[in-house]
C-alpha cells in the first residue's frame, strides 16, 4: 500500500511556491495559496514541509542562493568578470513589466521581515552578503589584472553594487521602462570602469 506522496526535493514545486512568495511576499501568502499553486494536499504538504510555510519559504529563497552560486562559478572562470557583472545589471532593463513589479525576493525579504521575523530577515541578509562577497572578489581580480581602473577598495565597490541592486529593485517598480532603466543602469555602472 502506498502512503501519501512525498513532494520533498521537487524543485518545480518549490519554484511554484517561490513565485507566489515573490509576488505576494511572505506575510500575505497563505497556506491555501501554497496548496493551490503547488497542487499539494495539506497532509502531503505538512508531511513534506514539517516547518510549514516558513520551511517552504526558506527553501524558496535558497533557490535564489543556488542561482547566485552558479553565477559565482561563471565569474570565477571568466577572464572578464566585470563584463559579466555589467551584463547582469543591463539584463534587468530587458525584463518584463511583471518581473519589474516583483523586484528581488531577497531584497524584498530583508525589508518585509524587519521587526517581524529575525530568522528570515537574517537569512536574506546573509544571501545578500554572499553576493556582496562574490562581487568583491570579482572586483579584486579585475583590479589586480588592470581590467578595472577604479581603485576604490573592492569591499566598498562590492557594497556599492548591493546598494545599487536594492535601489534598482525599487526603481524598476517605479519605472518599468527599458529606456529609463537602461539609462540609470549605465550611469551606475560607470563606477566599474
Amino acid at each position: 500500500m502506498r502512503g501519501r506522496p512525498n513532494i520533498y526535493d521537487n524543485s518545480e514545486l518549490i519554484q511554484k511556491a517561490q513565485d507566489i512568495f515573490w509576488k505576494k511576499g511572505y506575510t500575505a501568502t497563505s497556506l491555501n495559496d501554497l496548496l493551490t499553486i503547488t497542487g499539494a494536499g495539506s497532509g502531503s504538504f505538512y508531511n513534506t514541509f514539517k516547518g510549514g510555510k516558513k520551511q517552504v519559504f526558506k527553501e524558496a529563497i535558497n533557490q535564489r542562493r543556488l542561482a547566485f552560486a552558479e553565477f559565482k562559478q561563471e565569474l570565477e572562470k571568466s577572464d572578464s568578470p566585470i563584463d559579466l557583472i555589467k551584463d547582469f545589471f543591463r539584463s534587468i532593463a530587458l525584463e518584463s513589466e511583471t518581473s519589474h513589479q516583483k523586484g528581488c525576493i531577497i531584497a524584498n525579504t530583508v525589508v518585509e521581515m524587519a521587526y517581524i521575523d529575525n530568522e528570515l530577515e537574517n537569512e536574506a541578509i546573509q544571501i545578500l552578503k554572499e553576493v556582496e562577497e562574490m562581487y568583491t572578489k570579482a572586483i579584486q581580480k579585475a583590479q589586480k589584472k588592470g581590467d578595472l581602473k577604479n581603485q576604490i577598495e573592492a569591499p566598498n565597490l562590492g557594497k556599492y553594487l548591493i546598494t545599487f541592486w536594492c535601489g534598482l529593485n525599487t526603481l524598476r517598480r517605479m519605472y518599468p521602462d527599458k529606456k529609463i532603466l537602461s539609462q540609470q543602469i549605465e550611469m551606475q555602472l560607470a563606477i566599474l570602469s
